[in-house]
């Protein structure tokens, strides 16, 4: 199931980021009193009573304005607003309503979607009056906060997890595999979809993003049946190739949501980019299985060593991320497009795999032994004691030792590999965490 989605708009310089901030619990927005600092769009995810919601943080909405990055930046928002679930539309209490404000109230109205007008920096109970006015933007959610305090914002969040369009609880689990088919626009999303149904499910020309809607198809695979998730581009064709970018991103993220497998088309024309590294990041931050699929391989010249090379090359850019598999295709002739639904079926079995805590330890244990975590600063040995693996919707190795806050990443990474050398989890991102016994 998708997780909703939430986009604060609002002019420059009224709290946007801040308010990003706060509900994220994270520090990724900048925050300035320049106009306009937030030039970018940013992603985060946001939990409430055990609710979840995605929301992006837009840059200041300017609508008359010729600035090229305000023009882009009022594409972007309007983007944004036709894929949100629910809108927050910020306002600074000290100011008053502004014509800005005004033309921003009347575009989200034609929208017709659930709008929270965050009347913002009201830091008191004695300040909440000058809320009032902004009743006049036609909008009847008002709430007055207080984002860099955190005023009134469980009563906002309360509001928000009421009116967004969750799932049933009671909704059994869909047991079937999904796919999702991510990469950047124009990479052959909707023409891989196409060749593994044998029918044309998705509109497919040489513009990038003219994929409308995110597209679930069933294909039948020797009478299973797995769920293909295609993301889609642009709504409409644009001239900023920003825009088209910021499309496909929020899709990219519902659709890895969704997915128990990501298959990340790279093109192998330009090769691996940095939205590609992107995409991989994003993929293994959600824990998802992970498939690198090489498309349009069927234009690139090559000899016996050319898949050999290309595939270093890749590795070599994904830094310390060498467990995720790599497979060359083509939509176009259907090259090996049937491997990566059997591989994405054993990835999604090593996601499921759960090793006995006793195996664990009889193999892990002696080889930390011969290679043991550095000293603490003090000097006191550190050692690992315990592995055991718990999670349920992905692997989690939990291991405990004394002095644990002192194990540097360089160790975890080794005991990563270590993992992965006695245990498998091919394509399969994990989490280790260390405990003091």
């Amino acid at each position: 199931m998708r997780l909703p989605l939430v986009v604060i708009v609002g002019r420059p310089n009224v709290g946007k980021s801040t308010l990003f901030n706060r509900l994220t619990k994270s520090k990724t927005s900048i925050v300035d009193d320049v106009s306009g600092v937030t030039r970018d769009r940013l992603y985060g995810e946001v939990e409430w009573n055990g609710k979840v919601f995605q929301l992006i943080d837009t840059g200041g909405y300017v609508p008359d304005s010729d600035d090229l990055f305000e023009k882009v930046i009022r594409r972007q928002i309007d983007m944004a607003v036709e894929e949100a679930d629910l809108i927050l539309f910020v306002v600074d209490s000290r100011s008053g309503i502004t014509p800005i404000d005004e033309e921003i109230a009347k575009r989200l109205r034609r929208f017709k979607k659930p709008v929270l007008i965050l009347v913002n920096k009201v830091d008191n109970a004695q300040m909440s009056i000058n809320s009032m006015e902004f009743y006049n933007l036609g909008l009847a959610n008002v709430f007055d906060i207080s984002s860099l305090h955190g005023r009134n914002m469980g009563n906002v969040l309360d509001e928000i997890i009421k009116l967004l369009p969750f799932g049933k609880e009671d909704t059994v689990p869909d047991p079937r595999l999904k796919l999702a088919f991510v990469g950047k626009p124009n990479v052959g999303k909707s023409s891989l979809t196409n060749a593994l149904l044998g029918y044309d499910r998705s509109i497919v020309t040489d513009i990038p993003g003219t994929t409308r809607d995110s597209i679930n198809s069933i294909l039948k695979y020797y009478g299973e049946e797995i769920v293909l998730v295609d993301t889609a581009g642009l709504r409409k064709k644009s001239k900023v190739k920003e825009d088209i970018e910021f499309y496909s991103t929020v899709r990219t993220l519902r659709a890895l949501a969704e997915a128990d497998v990501a298959i990340i088309l790279i093109d192998a024309v330009t090769g691996i980019e940095k939205q590609d590294l992107r995409i991989v990041e994003e993929a293994i931050r959600r824990r998802k299985g992970i498939i690198l699929a090489v498309n349009k391989w069927d234009l690139i010249e090559k000899d016996s060593n050319t898949a050999y090379y290309y595939e270093q090359e890749m590795l070599n850019k994904l830094g310390g991320v060498d467990y995720l598999p790599v497979v060359f295709v083509s939509a176009l002739t259907k090259q090996r497009i049937y491997k990566l639904i059997e591989l994405a079926k054993e990835i999604n079995q090593e996601r499921k795999k759960k090793i006995e805590t006793k195996k664990l330890n009889e193999v892990l244990l002696p080889e930390l032994a011969k290679t043991p975590p550095p000293a603490t600063p003090t000097g006191k040995e550190v050692k690992i004691k315990y592995v055991t693996q718990v999670g349920s919707k992905y692997p989690v190795f939990l291991l405990f030792a004394n002095n644990s806050k002192f194990i540097p990443d360089s160790y975890r990474r080794f005991v990563e590999k270590l993992i992965r050398k006695n245990f498998g989890f091919k394509g399969v991102p994990f989490t280790l965490t260390f405990k003091d016994k």
